[in-house]
């Protein structure tokens, strides 16, 4: 990586990123100009014959960018990264020296595709990790065992997984999965109730705060009574259909004819 510009962009990158806490805004600044110059350098898309350190530092880059996307709240950004180092992952795995952040953005992925609910797709990937990696690696093992209990109805489980995220940055994709789980229960709770105490409902939906249960009740168009401290759940009205009892007469007289003239 001989051009000087890319070289301090890259060390600039690094400092920013390691700080505490980290400097996002300078840190999208300085990945913008590197994918840039990296592009320039034909190591964005590597093909043959590419200097090996180049291309450690082209990922350690990537790698960076995909973090700093989930630190971002930017999940598009973040499905971008890590598709451009699945080619350092997979067709370069031989050739470069592992990386200590792979498996922590493999497991991210695979909490990606949860949140998705693409599960064929969650399936494909863990078949193309090392068998032990399923059972012994933190990062993986996370994802591993939110599908588990999401197959299970096991949502408790879920929540309590958060807390024990192997990274900071796994937190952010669970608490996505926990908005698709609050509201397929919340979805539940109002076919099979009129109304709940607060207290019971925050219980069953997951809210720390009743703060927190109010606002979700106000999105879902739920009654929220201070002086009973119940919620009343919005019914939604049932869909009138009209059967076409005369067509369906009509039919069953001909239907009856017809059968007597075969006879």
């Amino acid at each position: 990586m001989a051009v000087p510009q890319l070289v301090q962009a890259y060390n600039d990158l690094k400092k920013a990123f390691a700080s505490r806490p980290p400097n996002l805004q300078k840190c999208g600044t300085l990945l913008a100009q590197l994918k840039i110059s990296l592009l320039e350098a034909g190591l964005l898309f590597p093909g043959e014959n590419l200097n090996k350190d180049d291309l450690v530092v082209t990922r350690d880059i990537l790698e960076m960018g995909a973090l700093w996307s989930i630190r971002t709240k930017d999940v598009p950004s973040f499905d971008r990264y890590f598709s451009q180092l699945e080619t350092f992952y997979v067709d370069y795995a031989s050739y470069l020296p592992p990386s200590t952040r792979q498996y922590c953005l493999q497991g991210l992925n695979l909490i990606r595709l949860l949140t998705q609910n693409r599960i064929a797709d969650f399936h494909t990937k863990l078949e193309s990790l090392p068998a032990d990696a399923l059972h012994e690696n933190i990062y993986i093992k996370h994802p591993v065992n939110l599908e588990r209990w999401l197959m299970e109805g096991s949502y408790s489980k879920v929540w309590v997984a958060r807390e024990e995220a192997p990274a900071e940055e796994y937190k952010f994709f669970v608490d996505s999965l926990m908005g698709t789980i609050r509201n397929e229960i919340a979805s539940c709770e109002e076919a099979a109730y009129e109304s709940l105490p607060i207290r019971d409902a925050a219980a069953l939906l997951f809210f720390p705060s009743q703060t927190d249960l109010i606002r979700f009740a106000q999105q879902r168009g739920w009654q929220v009574n201070p002086s009973t401290e119940m919620i009343i759940f919005a019914k939604k009205g049932e869909e009138k259909v009209e059967i076409p009892k005369q067509k369906m007469i009509v039919a069953a007289l001909q239907y009856a004819r017809e059968l007597e003239q075969i006879v």
